[in-house]
């Protein structure tokens, strides 16, 4: 009985949201004279649909109790994978929400919002570490806990308001769960960047932070640099989304925070930045004229998240010269609503394990619940302004739509940035 209350309270959440914004606006557009969501409605109206059920949730300490034990078809051990989907929902919605938690002003119905979800963030983060909560979130009972933590550092990192809002108790219980994962021998590939992450999160915050895991992604990193803006995953290269879901976000976030602490890498350091931009050209290549993209690689039921990068070069405002802040808008955009428009992309509220809707075979070994929740990080750019002009240009074509329009366009070459 309990189990059907919350779910009917979330369901009838997730029908009031933006009652007073998007979703009004939404009824109304069907009539004349009114114009249709803006873009940033579009993209508010769908991360609240998608991470509302997760964070209202934890805030109420019934996360435990309410979200789905679902695994992967291929799945290689489905009762640990349960038991580490909730720190690695909690990572990923809030490492894709936080840029937004930490901007201010806005609409009067976004501020409504963003207050709303400021609340049950810091209830739902000291849930997390409270013992004698329900959702209690242990961070050592397993490898993949390395993975989730870096997360959970990265939202920190991305929104110092978290941690402010902390009081010194939570924040001291917080600072002990992310060190708990040192344990934890990261595999040979991007996993290095996660062990780096949790120190960037030290280093930010004034703790000590351990120089030589930070040293050792970064150096093995630069070895694993192919060339064309593109790194390898470990030992051989894949052509999958890794360079968008981890390896470039990470290695831009690690240069803004080691950047402020040494001189040392300052030579990788600019190639990184280089690199960065060629990336987040071939990105938006990718995005074809209806929002569809290659459906290639593993963990491609991440669905816009192997846009992240794209994403995060918009919300920094450091987006190459090539593209416009309104074209990566629009690509964007075209991306969030064609991974999320099939019918069949929720189940009672909360995301499936596919690309286009529910599709149980392209899910990986290692996919939980919690695993699709990192296409949250499309929507960095929710961290800007309405006034910027990532939001206040007018709307234009992207690459594909120029070319496949029959538009004069200009061609496209490698780098060499080693």
């Amino acid at each position: 009985m309990r189990l059907l209350l919350v779910k009917s309270i979330t369901v009838t959440f997730l029908t009031l949201a933006f009652s007073v914004g998007s979703v009004t606006a939404q009824k109304k557009s069907k009539t004349a004279n009114v114009a249709p969501l803006t873009d940033r409605q579009v993209w508010l109206k769908e991360m609240d649909k998608m991470v509302r059920p997760v964070i209202y949730n934890l805030a109420k300490d019934s996360l435990r109790i309410v979200m789905p034990k679902v695994t992967s078809i291929h799945v290689d051990n489905k009762e640990h994978r349960i038991k580490v989907q909730y720190v690695e929902v909690l990572g990923r919605v809030l490492s894709g929400i936080a840029p937004w938690l930490q901007l201010e002003g806005g609409s009067e119905s976004e501020i409504a919002l963003r207050n709303q979800y400021r609340t049950w963030v810091i209830q739902g983060i000291k849930n997390s570490l409270d013992s004698n909560a329900k959702d209690f979130m242990n961070y050592n009972i397993g490898g993949q806990q390395l993975v989730d933590a870096s997360y959970v550092a990265l939202a920190f990192i991305r929104a110092s308001w978290l941690w402010e809002n902390l009081d010194k108790k939570n924040q001291q219980l917080l600072l002990n769960s992310i060190a708990t994962t040192r344990m934890f021998k990261p595999v040979f590939s991007n996993w290095l960047l996660f062990s780096a992450m949790n120190e960037a999160f030290m280093a930010k915050f004034g703790y000590d932070w351990d120089v030589m895991r930070v040293d050792y992604a970064l150096q093995q990193m630069e070895q694993w640099y192919v060339g064309d803006g593109m790194y390898k995953d470990g030992s051989s290269y894949a052509f999958d989304y890794y360079n968008s879901y981890v390896i470039h976000p990470y290695l831009g976030t690690l240069v803004d925070i080691i950047g402020k602490k040494t001189n040392s890498y300052n030579t990788m350091f600019d190639k990184i930045r280089k690199r960065n931009e060629r990336y987040a050209v071939i990105q938006e290549r990718l995005i074809n004229t209806d929002g569809t993209y290659p459906a290639t690689g593993r963990s491609i039921v991440y669905r816009g998240g192997a846009f992240h990068h794209l994403a995060d070069m918009a919300y920094k405002k450091i987006l190459p010269k090539q593209l416009s802040p309104a074209q990566v808008r629009c690509a964007l955009t075209a991306v969030i609503k064609k991974t999320l428009e099939s019918p069949t992309t929720y189940k009672n509220g909360w995301l499936t394990i596919g690309l286009y809707g529910d599709q149980p075979n392209l899910g990986d070994f290692y996919n939980n619940q919690g695993s699709p929740y990192i296409c949250s990080n499309i929507f960095l750019p929710l961290g800007l302004p309405e006034t910027d002009a990532f939001w206040a240009s007018a709307a234009v074509k992207w690459s594909a739509q120029k070319i496949w329009s029959g538009e004069d366009f200009p061609n496209d070459h490698s780098a060499d940035l080693r």
